[in-house]
């Protein structure tokens, strides 16, 4: 049996059908999660970079704005998964407090179902919009212009893993976990 996270540090047992499903999406997250940790450092590198070349040298700095906002998508879409696996989104418990614990757990399912029908609409798109700048060859309006397929692939790719996320939590709503 594995375990699914609610909360850091928290594990609820997951069924073992949804296993291999979990067990991929955290071997998955780990990964991105590093990957995200080098972009965020690169990103903060490019513009202390910018900062420097433009007051010492007076050089022009056209791509290193870009490259930062391409390095801070990727981060910030691919990680998206992994703060979803501790259920780290930002969330209003209020009302979660107040309510008896059976509505409680109808409100999370409904929630959960709402947030993968968000999710997996913003994957499809995001794919679409890969597709129109592969096809069509669309680049930024920079001089640099760095193709567009960088950006999208890394958002469609982030959300697509966040839909993943969101359908074993929403699943495991309706999958009991076996007894030991």
């Amino acid at each position: 049996m594995t375990a699914a996270r609610d909360a850091p540090g928290v594990a609820r047992p997951v069924a073992p059908v949804l296993g291999p499903l979990d067990r991929a999406l955290r071997v998955v997250n780990r990964i991105v999660l590093a990957v995200g940790m080098v972009a965020l450092l690169a990103a903060a590198a490019v513009l202390t970079f910018s900062v420097f070349s433009r007051y010492f040298f007076k050089a022009a700095t056209d791509w290193q704005d870009e490259a930062a906002v391409f390095l801070l998508v990727g981060a910030t879409f691919l990680c998206g998964a992994y703060v979803q696996s501790y259920r780290g989104h930002v969330g209003i418990e209020a009302i979660a407090s107040v309510l008896p614990p059976s509505v409680n757990r109808a409100r999370q399912v409904v929630v959960d179902i709402l947030t993968l029908l968000f999710c997996a609409f913003f994957a499809w798109k995001s794919w679409t919009l890969f597709h129109e700048a592969l096809v069509d060859h669309q680049t930024t309006s920079s001089a640099w212009a760095p193709p567009l397929t960088i950006p999208y692939g890394l958002m469609a790719a982030g959300m697509t893993l966040l839909a993943l996320q969101v359908l074993l939590q929403t699943l495991a709503h309706f999958v009991r976990p076996e007894d030991p």
